[in-house]
């Protein structure tokens, strides 16, 4: 998602309407809850590891998209439809991890240019700023309650998610392409 174009970096699968993309989405965050829930009664322990994991990474691929358009509809941004494709910020990961996430299919979302230009800076970069924070917190809260309801391997599990949301929240910091630094385009900061 930026703005009024696509990045040209951004490898996209396929277009998805706000309602199709939405209903995918919400899909997979009740499935991450439910995988979540199963985790803390799943036997043997590996059983409970794995739908522990797979609850986060329901929640990681599935909440950044979606709050961008929340959170932008209650601030009067419109958007047009979601993508589906690789990372839109692909100079915020290393060399590896960018190879994979240039492949992974990420939820985008494309703001309809006239809403955007009509939005006030502080909606914009409120609206830029919703979906990686999203990003950070939603997976994080997963794993911690994962941890609080007792599922084997997720004290580590929970460290290693908070690990990934400081990366996370780090390489839309200081990547040109990333949401915070969009955010702060919008606010005028460079």
């Amino acid at each position: 998602m930026n703005g009024a174009t696509l990045s040209p970096r951004r490898k996209i699968f396929g277009r998805l309407s706000i309602v199709v993309g939405n209903s995918v989405q919400i899909a997979g965050l009740v499935a991450a809850y439910l995988a979540l829930a199963a985790a803390r009664s799943a036997h043997p322990a590996l059983a409970a590891v794995f739908a522990m994991i797979v609850g986060w990474v329901l929640l990681y691929f599935c909440c950044h998209a979606i709050a961008h358009w929340v959170v932008g509809r209650i601030l009067g941004i419109r958007f047009v439809f979601y993508t589906v494709g690789g990372t839109g910020n692909p100079e915020g990961w290393p060399g590896g991890l960018r190879w994979l996430f240039q492949h992974l299919p990420f939820f985008g979302v494309q703001t309809e240019k006239t809403s955007m230009q009509k939005a006030s800076p502080m909606a914009r970069a409120i609206m830029w700023s919703a979906g990686v924070t999203s990003s950070a917190v939603v997976p994080t809260l997963g794993a911690l309650w994962a941890w609080h309801s007792d599922v084997p391997w997720s004290k580590l599990f929970f460290l290693t998610a908070l690990f990934w949301a400081v990366g996370t929240l780090a390489s839309n910091w200081t990547s040109r392409t990333g949401d915070y630094s969009k955010a702060r385009r919008a606010l005028g900061n460079r």
